[in-house]
């Protein structure tokens, strides 16, 4: 498991918890009558723009679209939208900590695989271990974000819903971690095993390559024996044996008979 894949998880699912909540908290104190909101905008508005002094088309729009804003969202909370929004949060929360304590179980067998084994990966050991302090706290911080957000920032019934995800993810950990570290010691093995069958398949190879360059240059050196041969001892031809009269008598017969 990569932890960079595992933190940039973790770090989009708080940014949609953090969206969730603002929505969730908008929503809900829009609920009930628009009228009395919408009255202390107009007041607000005609306060700081008075027919003296008349807003400009830019003011004027902003202020439109926030009466639009009010608008809607009370249309949202009366139709208890707010409740789909409760249970996205839920889920984004679930998928924080899932992606949370799976990065924790990471740099905890990575620490524990640096004491024993020969690490071989491009970075340094120093950069690695600088890349986990800096991915916990960092992890440490999105946690303590969260928690005032949802304790502290908004209704209630979210910071229920923190406490109770927070409970349930932690004894989720513990066999998330036992899971996390089996499969983390597969991959090693499994990279071994393919690391020795890569250093078994290039030393066949070079000895393959070995051989055959052995074999060309024996039939490159028979070759040129046999050419040299031929050329200082004509008498042999292809054989081992000088050959007999007769026979260069019948290949000098061969050869006037075809000149002719």
């Amino acid at each position: 498991m990569d932890p960079l894949t595992l933190f940039a998880l973790a770090n989009g699912a708080v940014s949609a918890v953090k969206a969730g909540c603002k929505l969730y908290k908008d929503i809900k104190g829009a609920a009930g009558e628009v009228k009395d909101v919408l009255k202390d905008l107009d007041d607000q508005f005609h306060k700081l723009f008075p027919p003296e002094k008349p807003p400009t088309p830019a003011q004027r729009n902003a202020y439109v679209e926030e009466k639009n804003r009010v608008i809607t969202l009370n249309k949202r909370a009366n139709t208890n939208e707010h409740t789909g929004i409760y249970q996205e949060i839920g889920n984004h929360l679930g998928t924080y900590y899932d992606n949370f304590y799976k990065c924790i179980a990471v740099f905890e067998e990575e620490e524990r695989r640096a004491k024993t084994e020969v690490y071989t990966g491009d970075d340094s050991l120093g950069k690695r271990a600088l890349q986990r302090v800096l991915m916990r706290k960092q992890l440490q911080q999105m946690e303590i974000d969260l928690r005032e957000l949802m304790v502290y920032q908004s209704p209630k019934e979210l910071g229920a819903l923190y406490t109770d995800v927070e409970e349930m993810m932690k004894e989720m950990s513990k066999e998330q971690k036992l899971l996390v570290t089996r499969q983390m010691q597969s991959q090693a093995v499994q990279e071994r095993r393919r690391q020795t069958r890569l250093k078994q398949l290039k030393h066949e190879f070079v000895i393959g390559v070995a051989i055959m360059i052995i074999i060309f240059v024996m039939a490159g050196m028979f070759m040129w024996v046999a050419h040299d041969r031929q050329k200082k001892y004509p008498q042999y031809g292809d054989g081992l044996f000088p050959k007999s009269e007769e026979s260069r008598k019948k290949e000098s017969a061969i050869q006037i008979y075809i000149g002719r």
